[in-house]
């Protein structure tokens, strides 16, 4: 297991495995109109290599037997609505796994690198939204000192999902 930063050659798995990790969690609660457009929105090739190509975000991948199995994607300045005093957040767009490879590891070693890599930016704080009804992805998170600080929505093509905003020290 191998974590990098991703480059223009994982361009087409990463989109792949952002699509197949969100759908196999979360496909069933949408449209499938609304689905595809998130879909093509977050995670077209397009997206993806506009984000790798980005100043302002780091995306690492695990890379496992050949494949990319893992992803992390952090911004040095957060986008989530002000409800801290945080004057430098960073944070975690996407952190997704294969959901063939959960529980080996992987969100773990991303999250240790984007603490790290947020701490070298300077930032004094990590955000991240997380899915109301995702009780295993805030048990993990608070596993890192993040914790809820408010409610936020995610939209999903016209669908709008109740969020938490997390946050905690880097």
């Amino acid at each position: 297991m191998t974590l990098r930063l991703a480059t223009p050659l994982d361009v087409s798995a990463i989109g792949d495995l952002g699509r197949r990790a969100f759908v196999a969690k979360f496909g069933h609660l949408y449209s499938a109109a609304n689905l595809a457009r998130f879909l093509d929105d977050s995670h077209a090739e397009t997206v993806v290599a506009a984000q790798i190509g980005r100043t302002d975000m780091r995306v690492a991948v695990i890379e496992q037997d050949g494949a990319i199995a893992s992803f992390c994607k952090l911004v040095r300045a957060s986008s989530l609505p002000r409800h801290t005093q945080a004057l430098t957040p960073a944070e975690i767009k996407q952190l997704y796994t294969d959901p063939a490879l959960i529980g080996r590891g992987h969100g773990a070693r991303l999250m240790d690198w984007a603490l790290a890599q947020a701490r070298d930016w300077g930032a004094d704080e990590m955000q991240l939204s997380v899915y109301a009804h995702n009780p295993e992805a805030q048990k993990f998170y608070r596993r890192y000192g993040l914790d809820k600080v408010a409610d936020i929505e995610f939209w999903v093509g016209d669908h709008c999902d109740p969020e938490f905003m997390f946050a905690g020290p880097v």
